[in-house]
């Protein structure tokens, strides 16, 4: 060991007691002065400068802590009521992991998904996802995939589709960019929010997602794309139903009966559909895995203006 140098691990030991230690006191004072956020919602240290100084070269393992902490607030608001949804601190969380680590892919390609994710079922800003997206493609300028995500960002969360069509061509022009991004971009534009669109962005990323969450995360959307085509069918068979004569009230056992289907139909993930016996709609059931269900832009607003 160099003389006048600390060992690094008692050093860093210390430096997280520290580091506890006054996150501690400043939750004991929170407390006593009744401050106007719970100490919880609270990001003590903002900088990922200061934390840098404070992490000693471990920086990544710290960035790995604070994207954990972000995995976390998504996981818990997700399990919560729609009133008590809160992402505060997703995008600090985010930023901040990112800032301690300029090459932490996962925390700009998986935030930036957690961000877009529309509400109930998330935060919806697409904003703060292009925003940390453009962070990291100022870190690390031939990353193709964020274009990319960005594109994904206009369509999915703000429904914005020339500008995620402009996104996905930028994209397809960057050196070593996935030979699929033309064609994509092509896609939106001239066909907008219509599920088809949205069905070819999701089999892209789940051919091409760089780890299994992502795979697994679109594929679960074509699901849900593929239970959003079969109710409309469904609807469509209870209508015939209805219009030829059909005895009401309209049960699946009665049209398996008259011919109209082969069996009591259910969604991709094995849940069975719903049907209103005196109207004729369907609806997934409450406690299917794949809701909720994206949704849909209005008719008018299906196709893109212009093109």
């Amino acid at each position: 060991m160099t003389a006048g140098r600390l060992p690094a691990v008692p050093v860093l030991v210390a430096a997280a007691v520290l580091l506890a230690g006054s996150i501690g006191l400043q939750v004991r004072r929170d407390r006593a002065f009744h401050t106007d956020r719970p100490a919880e919602h609270v990001l003590y240290v903002q900088s990922p400068e200061v934390v840098r100084r404070l992490a000693l070269s471990f920086d990544a393992i710290v960035a790995d802590v604070y994207y954990i902490r972000a995995l976390q607030v998504f996981g818990a608001a997700q399990k919560k009521t729609r009133q008590a949804k809160d992402y505060e601190l997703l995008y600090p969380l985010l930023d901040m992991a990112t800032g301690l680590d300029p090459q932490f892919n996962m925390a700009y390609r998986f935030g930036a998904i957690f961000l877009t994710e529309p509400k109930p079922a998330g935060p919806g800003r697409p904003d703060l996802a292009e925003k940390l997206l453009l962070k990291g493609l100022k870190a690390n300028p031939k990353k193709w995939e964020y274009v990319q995500d960005i594109g994904f960002a206009h369509f999915w969360g703000s429904r914005d589709y020339r500008t995620a069509a402009s996104w996905f061509q930028k994209a397809s022009e960057m050196p070593g960019a996935a030979w699929f991004l033309k064609p994509l971009a092509a896609t939106t534009l001239a066909q907008g929010g219509q599920r088809s669109a949205a069905r070819m962005l999701f089999k892209v990323l789940a051919e091409s997602g760089e780890v299994e969450w992502m795979r697994k995360d679109a594929e679960r959307r074509l699901r849900q794309l593929d239970a959003m085509d079969a109710m409309d069918a469904l609807r469509r068979v209870a209508a015939t139903h209805r219009s030829r004569g059909g005895p009401a009230p309209v049960t699946w056992d009665g049209l398996v009966r008259a011919g109209y289907l082969r069996g009591i139909p259910a969604d991709p993930d094995g849940f069975v559909f719903v049907l209103d016996p005196w109207t004729g709609d369907v609806r997934m059931a409450a406690d299917s895995t794949l809701l909720p269900l994206p949704d849909e832009p209005p008719p008018e607003h299906q196709a893109v203006p212009g093109s």
